[in-house]
């Protein structure tokens, strides 16, 4: 995927009857996207398309509603409902908390003095975070972050820390 979009979610839902919908997002607060112009949509694969953003209110921590340009019908709506959320790298940097997981993205991931990689992808899980990172020889490998694998997110330096326990690597290797 191009590198100066992020994935923030995904529509969700159709709600009511003039084409809002409900988008579900992992940007750690409770936000309305105020003074958002647009959301993008992969159209084909690495083919973004704008979407205008009309309107937005907050639902909850994790939910917004949404009004997009165009879109005026319930049958409009359901024509984006379960696709993903881009936005650009720019307005993600605004918008994202500075504790949502998904911030992570770019930065370094560091096992002791041992660079393993930048960190390509965050995946949530209810009980543990899973950075994507591609080890030396170009292997993918997906690393739990948690409670006792995270030591400190340096985020001047966008570094993560992490402590991994012996052998988890070597199952990529």
């Amino acid at each position: 995927m191009a590198n100066n979009y992020r994935n923030i979610g995904k529509l969700v839902a159709v709600f009511g009857l003039q084409g809002e919908l409900v988008l579900q997002h992992r940007l750690g607060k409770k936000t309305t996207l105020k003074g958002l112009k647009a959301i993008f949509i992969e159209d084909k694969k690495d083919e973004m398309l704008p979407w205008f953003v009309e309107s937005t209110r907050a639902k909850s921590a994790e939910d917004l509603y949404i009004k997009l340009e165009g879109i005026d019908t319930k049958e409009a709506a359901r024509r984006v409902v379960q696709r993903e959320v881009w936005l650009t790298e720019t307005d993600f940097a605004q918008f994202a908390g500075a504790s949502a997981p998904i911030s992570l993205v770019g930065f370094r991931m560091l096992d002791g003095d041992t660079d393993l990689g930048e960190i390509l992808e965050v995946i949530e899980q209810p009980h543990q975070v899973l950075c994507k990172i591609t080890l030396e020889g170009g292997k993918e490998a997906l690393i739990p972050v948690h409670e006792e694998t995270l030591r400190k997110v340096d985020k001047k330096k966008k570094e993560v820390h992490v402590e991994l326990p012996d052998g988890l690597l070597d199952v990529y290797r």
